[in-house]
Formats: structure tokens, C-alpha cells, sequence
């Protein structure tokens, strides 16, 4: 991921240096089981251990004429351990020491990303109690349809994010998994006891079996469950666009002192943030596609996974960190305009009432039909020529024998449409 787009804390789990480290902790790892097995003598360990020593730049040097990483990673590692380093990388193949450290890398991801997740449901929750009462127009095919509270939406918004913080942290238990099986994971070199040590010491699970790698439905799972996360922020930005709108105007970015809209239109406020976070969240959906077509690979291993995770693993991590943070900064700081919301509600003179005096109509023996037709024949007017729909209901023949003008105000009344909320609250934050 560009720099542009990469916080310090996700930016240092992917950096080389530390992708390194990894791979030397899972070596020291392994050393340290098969010295405790008496494979390895005891002071070559204690070597190994003090003087296992990299950088990335010897490293980098080292690949220009091997072309692969991992053997440019062990000659260091041997530059500068000496003669124990024939210990190091003991019946290992490339891919348990990368596949191992991958885990690591990944581990500590996803809990960079569940810590931001749990900021961004603290803002959902203190948000949607914030605008509980506050009356809103809902819209469906972005057509007025009955009025709503605004603080549903951001229930709804918590909820969903639960859901996601709960497929996170199922993610993060299917790619904490390691392996020290070989080059076909067939143990041909090493029992199954010491992987299962190896992984212990570095807080990861055995895989149950595994090929040369470890099987990448794991990492699959972890990239759908980044892309569905970055959907949901894309589906809150995208309300806030709306929102934003100048015709709507319910809700817009907070704008801050010295910032500008446009080059060229100083009056600008433009909803950057919330499109910067939908356009991120189509990357993190593309990557999530990587991850599907490297499940199947050739026999017990191909390659072709490889390059392409050095591209979407990090890049999918950091950008969903990113964005993460943005959403929680953006709806943190979301200037709410309810006196718009509520000029909003009366644009269409009433017509939101509509559903329930359909159903005021059937209360008092109306056939559904005819209910239907009463109140869609007054609507048109409204649509079509204007004037307070109410006013018509109050002034239409069939609909005066049915209800008394007492009972039709009842029916336009705001309130009614609002009084579940609370409920709805208890179901979702208990």
C-alpha cells in the first residue's frame, strides 16, 4: 500500500524488517525444539541464539544472485552466526518458515483491525443513543417513503459492524495456524511433535495437515472477511454522500478551518472523505478475488500464490486499517442537521402518512382495495398538482365516513412511526 494510505502501526507489521524477524523467530523456534530433542547440540544453540543477526539490505544483496528470498535470508543469518548456522533451517523448506511467519504477521493485523473496529462501534453506539429520538425521512429507491429515527441507522450500522468484529475474530483463528511439515508435508524429516512445539512457542496452532503450504482457503477467508468489512464502510460513506447532497443536507463532513472544497469553486464543501472510503473499500473487494483464485494450486504446491500475496495481504491489511479510522474520524465528527430532517419530511406534504391510513381504513372495515385506492387517488394530486394531503384526506367523500378528522390527524402524527424505537435499541445494544 502506498505510504499515502499506510499507518505506522500497520505499515511496521508489514515492513520488511519486521517480515524478516518473523522469519527468524520461527528458526529460533525450531532450533530451540530440536536442541530440547538433542538434535542439535546445546552451545550451538546458544550460539545461534546470540548471534543470529540480519538486514534487509545484506539480505536484498544476497537475493540479486540467488532469487530467492529465504536462502538470501539463511546466508546472512550464516555471515554472521558461523559455523552453528548448519543447524539453522534443520529439515525445514521455504515454506514453514514463510507460511509460519505469515500467521504472525497476520495475528498481529487483525488485532490492529479489532481494536479499530471497537473504536468505531463506541462512536456507532454513543451516535445512534445521541439521535434515538431525532425524526428522520426514510428513503427506499432513494424515494420518500415513512418517516424513521436517525438513530436506527445507526443502530443498524453497530449491529452490522458486531457482525463483522465477530467474522474478524473467526478469521484470525483460521490463519493462526503454522507449519514445520516439509516440502510436501509428508514429515518426512521431522515427527509432527515438533511442529506442534515449534508452534506453541510462537502462540500459533499445528495445521491439522498441510501440503508444502499451509492451505489458502485460510487466507481466502481472511481477505473476504476484509472485503466484507470494507463494505459496510462504504455502505456508511456512500449514506453520508447522500446525505451531503445540497438538495438533502441532513448530515455532511465536518469541514475544518483553512480546508478547501475546490480549486476552483471556493464555495465547495465536498463529501472527499466519504468517496476516498468508498473508492478504498473496491481495492479491498478486488484483493478478496486474489485470495479466492490461490486456494487451488498445483498437486502439493505451486508458486503462483506467492507474488500475489506479497501484494493483497499487506495491502488489503492496511488499507482497511485506514479506512477504519477515517470512518470512525468521519461519523465521530458527522454534523447532523435535524431542523433540515425535519423540512425534509414535509417536502412531499404529507404523502409519508399514507401506509398508515391505509391500514386506519382497513381497521374500520375498508377493503384493502378500496383503501388502497382512496388514499393513492389523493397522493396523485399532491404529486401532480400540489397541496397538503391531509387537507385532501379531510376534504375526499369515501374517506369522511370511514374517519373522523380527529382520527386522521392521529394518522399524520410523527410520533406514531417512532414508537418502537426504544425496543429496538434494547434487541440490538441489550
Amino acid at each position: 500500500m502506498i505510504e499515502r494510505y499506510t499507518l505506522p502501526e500497520m505499515g511496521a507489521v508489514w515492513s520488511l524488517q519486521n517480515k524478516f524477524q518473523k522469519w527468524l523467530d520461527v528458526e529460533i523456534a525450531v532450533c530451540e525444539v530440536h536442541a530440547e530433542d538433542g538434535t542439535i547440540p546445546a552451545d550451538a544453540l546458544v550460539d545461534i541464539k546470540a548471534k543470529a543477526a540480519f538486514t534487509v539490505e545484506r539480505v536484498n544483496e544476497i537475493e540479486k544472485t540467488t532469487d530467492h528470498d529465504v536462502i538470501a535470508f539463511t546466508t546472512n543469518l550464516a555471515e554472521n552466526i558461523g559455523p552453528a548456522s548448519r543447524f539453522v533451517h534443520y529439515g525445514l523448506t521455504s515454506s514453514d518458515v514463510v507460511d509460519t511467519a505469515n500467521a504472525l504477521l497476520l495475528v498481529d493485523a487483525c488485532d490492529l483491525l479489532l481494536a479499530k473496529v471497537d473504536a468505531l462501534l463506541e462512536v456507532l453506539k454513543r451516535r445512534a443513543y445521541e439521535f434515538k429520538d431525532t425524526p428522520q425521512i426514510g428513503r427506499t429507491h432513494g424515494i420518500h417513503a415513512e418517516p424513521t429515527s436517525f438513530g436506527l441507522v445507526w443502530a443498524l450500522w453497530y449491529s452490522e459492524m458486531q457482525r463483522n468484529r465477530r467474522r474478524l475474530v473467526d478469521a484470525k483463528e483460521a490463519i493462526s495456524v503454522g507449519k514445520i511439515s516439509g516440502a510436501v508435508g509428508a514429515f518426512a524429516h521431522l515427527d509432527p511433535n515438533v511442529e506442534e512445539r515449534v508452534c506453541a512457542k510462537l502462540g500459533l496452532k499445528a495445521a491439522d495437515v498441510s501440503t508444502q503450504v499451509i492451505q489458502r482457503d485460510r487466507y481466502a477467508e481472511y481477505l473476504c472477511t476484509l472485503a466484507i468489512i470494507a463494505s459496510t464502510l462504504e455502505k456508511m460513506a456512500l449514506q453520508v454522500r447522500h446525505w451531503q447532497r445540497t438538495e438533502v443536507r441532513e448530515a455532511q463532513e465536518a469541514f475544518k478551518k483553512g480546508q478547501k472544497g475546490s480549486s476552483a469553486m471556493p464555495h465547495k464543501r465536498n463529501p472527499i472523505l466519504s468517496e476516498r472510503i468508498c473508492g478504498m473499500a473496491r481495492t479491498v473487494r478486488a484483493n478478496s478475488v486474489v485470495g479466492l483464485e490461490n486456494v487451488a494450486l498445483w498437486h502439493e504446491r505451486d508458486i503462483s500464490h506467492s507474488s500475489a500475496e506479497r501484494i493483497v495481504l499487506p495491502d488489503s491489511s492496511a488499507t482497511l486499517d485506514y479506512i477504519l479510522a477515517k470512518t470512525t474520524s468521519l461519523l465521530d465528527t458527522l454534523v447532523v442537521y435535524p431542523e433540515n430532517m425535519l423540512k425534509n419530511l414535509d417536502l412531499t406534504r404529507g404523502l409519508v402518512f399514507s401506509g398508515q391510513l391505509l391500514l386506519s381504513l382497513t381497521q374500520k372495515g375498508v377493503t384493502r382495495e378500496d383503501a388502497y385506492a382512496w388514499t393513492q387517488r389523493n397522493a396523485m394530486k399532491v404529486w401532480d398538482q400540489g397541496g397538503d394531503y391531509q387537507q385532501l384526506i379531510n376534504e375526499d367523500a369515501d374517506i369522511a365516513t370511514k374517519l373522523s378528522s380527529e382520527e386522521i390527524a392521529r394518522v399524520f402524527d410523527l410520533k406514531h412511526y417512532l414508537r418502537n424505537v426504544e425496543k429496538v435499541f434494547e434487541r440490538v445494544f441489550g
